[in-house]
């Protein structure tokens, strides 16, 4: 690698980065941690990294204490892992110190692990980012040595979008006519675009987010792992995306799939779902109520972003509305078999057993004469299998308080239960 050229590429990024206007997301850094922040493309962990570097410079830090490389620069595609210390030898000469790292999508570099290992032992401190789950395989992570913290970065919460769009929400806010509509159009533009942060510069916002899956679908999902069947991978996402709200098996995704005329065995069916959950497209949740076999056979799965599964659905204010509790609950409680939902003889969309906590989904509870009881009785139900201590029905727009046996049970619109999450 060209060492003047890295020299450039350094004074660069600290003029574009020293430029950034940031939106600062709700997250607070640990003075000496090294990091590893993971997510979907675009949802915003590089920005993680600007937020952390300009509060190093607004605490009286300098460039001399920061080094910067974004490894997707198009000027860095002959960079390796032998190349690495040709960063610190350039810091060293230019400023006599050794800096903190900054190492945005480093999962390009092939061998990274066995550096960011090797400086974590010798004192430097490191904040890296990457799209790859895979990142995080065991094997990594026992090469890392647990020196690093590890965080998912999702998409924008509400409040983080409310934020991002200069609106301060506040107790009289929905007092006021004007501000309350003003809320209610945010809300829904979040509900029905998502919250990947870039997604609010432009006014196409659909041709922005299609430009993101499909670079998410081809790119980091079909070009990485060398796949071939393009078209059974599209049909795969689009059955994903029409199911999300029902457990889906493996064999039932291959059957449908591969009744569309594309053939696919059951074994390329789990690989590719994995490979789509690495790259954070999708999430997967267990039913809590199944055995072994069960339980990964037959998930339910969620896209990390509403605005990328409203591309593949045409029915969508129902399968959104469950998305976006999944997605949520999946950003504050982890994507690590915390999660799950419950289906043995009764069916609840969400159980957190170290919460205690039970959530139905339902768009409208009086759509029909069965609606409301059905859902009441099977949050009841769950009660009398497992300890819940908080019960929701969380709805679009409805909002009331029921008691069951004792039992009290609040059914709330879903913008008021994504504010109370405090993420």
């Amino acid at each position: 690698m060209n060492k003047e050229l890295l020299k450039q590429i350094i004074l660069d990024n600290q003029t574009e980065i020293s430029e950034i206007q940031l939106i600062k997301r709700n997250f607070s850094f640990e003075e000496n941690a090294n990091y590893i922040f993971v997510g979907i493309r675009r949802a915003g962990k590089s920005y993680l990294l600007y937020q952390r570097i300009h509060e190093l410079l607004s605490n009286g830090k300098t460039w001399k204490d920061i080094l910067f490389v974004n490894f997707e620069d198009e000027r860095l595609s002959e960079f390796s892992a032998v190349d690495f210390n040709l960063l610190l030898e350039i810091h060293l000469e230019k400023y006599a110190q050794k800096p903190m790292l900054f190492l945005d999508e480093i999962q390009l570099i092939s061998g990274w692990e066995k550096f960011a290992r090797r400086l974590a032992d010798t004192g430097y401190q490191i904040y890296i980012t990457g799209s790859n789950a895979k990142m995080l395989s065991s094997e990594m992570m026992t090469t890392l040595g647990g020196r690093f913290l590890t965080v998912d970065v999702f998409p924008y919460s509400l409040q983080e979008f409310l934020s991002a769009n200069d609106f301060t929400l506040t107790d009289d806010t929905l007092f006021s006519t004007k501000r309350k509509s003003e809320f209610l159009r945010l809300f829904n533009e979040f509900f029905y675009n998502g919250g990947l942060p870039e997604t609010l510069k432009f006014d196409d916002k659909r041709n922005y987010l299609t430009s993101v899956y499909k670079k998410i679908f081809l790119g980091d999902i079909a070009t990485r792992h060398s796949i071939d069947n393009v078209n059974a991978l599209r049909v795969m996402f689009k059955k994903i995306a029409e199911s999300v709200k029902q457990p889906q098996s493996y064999n039932r995704i291959a059957n449908i799939v591969s009744s569309t005329g594309t053939k696919i065995t059951t074994h390329t069916v789990i690989n590719y779902i994995q490979y789509s959950i690495d790259a954070w497209l999708i999430n997967r949740i267990h039913n809590y109520a199944g055995k072994l076999a069960d339980k990964e056979s037959n998930p339910k799965y969620y896209f990390t972003d509403n605005g990328v599964l409203k591309l593949l659905l045409f029915d969508t204010e129902t399968s959104l509305l469950e998305n976006i509790v999944a997605v949520n609950l999946l950003r504050k409680y982890g994507r690590d078999d915390a999660v799950f939902f419950y289906k043995n003889n009764v069916e609840v969309d969400f159980y957190i057993p170290e919460e205690e906590l039970a959530i139905q989904v339902c768009y409208n509870l009086y759509n029909d004469d069965g609606t409301l009881e059905r859902e009441l009785n099977a949050l009841l139900k769950l009660s009398k299998l497992y300890p819940c201590k908080k019960m929701f029905v969380v709805t679009f727009g409805e909002e009331k308080e029921f008691e069951l046996e004792n039992l009290k049970i609040k059914a709330i619109p879903v913008w008021k239960w994504l504010l109370s999450l405090r993420m």
